[in-house]
């Protein structure tokens, strides 16, 4: 299969996966739901993986723990974020925490036409007004600064952890620290078996479907391309809000998710060889 549509169907099960957790939100909260989604990929990453724990300095744990954080954050601060707004919305405000990072990496001035398109999409939002939950934006932009770092200790790890490694036991991290959380909020309802089997399914369609295409797609696609196609995260969430959760958007915030979606093929398509690919 081309690599191109290894990365599309990636981006597409990523917003399926989120769009199925939000539709049982009514059941289950979204911090138990994140938590089932990173201790079910858990299982199956460790299981292929089987991660390699010996002679580890404390500088690797460091680092692998941090990266768990940052990851842990990401992903309960964006599905705090669109269970109070719709699905597009919230993606893509957070997609300003990679974009922004992705300018700093520029020494051009041009560069920042980028930012402002970005924060014209941003603004529009604002322009619903009292419709505006800001608390869900709130999270969205958390949720981006996580997202940030995130790429940062990527990289990182990627330097003290061979393979994915470092992945599968960040991910066990996060899912660590979020459990407290997740079983006082959840409850009962984490022995019901229709929630466990939601649960898993979303882990495989957010977490270990996109990672595995991704990561067969960057044998053969360049960065630069890959990270044009990561671009269209925010109209693929839009999407898949419209068709399994019927988030039907306004013209402004359809707007918008075209500015932020424009801004980042911009940044990505301008970035210099040597500044590291946005994932």
């Amino acid at each position: 299969m081309s690599p191109v549509w290894l990365v599309l169907i990636g981006i597409a099960s990523v917003q399926l996966g989120a769009s199925v957790a939000k539709s049982i939100f009514d059941e289950i909260g979204p911090t138990t739901m994140v938590w089932l989604r990173l201790a079910s990929s858990v299982l199956v990453l460790a299981l292929v993986v089987r991660p390699r724990l010996r002679g580890r300095s404390h500088r690797d744990w460091a680092v692998v723990v941090a990266f768990g954080l940052s990851l842990g954050l990401m992903n309960w601060a964006i599905y705090q974020s669109f269970a109070r707004i719709p699905l597009g919305v919230a993606v893509t405000i957070e997609f300003i925490g990679p974009l922004s990072l992705a300018v700093l990496g520029s020494r051009r001035a041009r560069d920042l036409v980028w930012v402002g398109l970005a924060g014209v999409g941003v603004a529009l939002l604002g322009l619903d007004g009292a419709d505006v939950n800001w608390a869900g934006v709130g999270f969205a932009l958390l949720a981006g600064a996580a997202w940030a770092a995130y790429i940062l200790l990527s990289a990182e790890t990627g330097r003290h952890w061979q393979g994915v490694d470092g992945l599968v036991l960040a991910s066990a991290v996060a899912a660590l620290l979020l459990m407290p959380f997740a079983v006082g909020t959840g409850g009962s309802d984490l022995l019901d078996p229709r929630v466990l089997l939601i649960g898993a399914a979303v882990g495989l369609l957010s977490s270990v479907i996109p990672y595995s295409c991704e990561l067969v797609a960057l044998r053969s696609l360049r960065p630069a391309v890959f990270g044009i196609l990561m671009s269209l995260e925010p109209a693929a969430a839009a999407l898949a809000g419209i068709v399994v959760l019927g988030e039907l958007l306004g013209p402004v915030q359809y707007a918008a998710v075209a500015c932020v979606v424009l801004a980042s093929i911009g940044a990505t398509r301008s970035r210099r060889p040597a500044v590291p690919v946005v994932d």
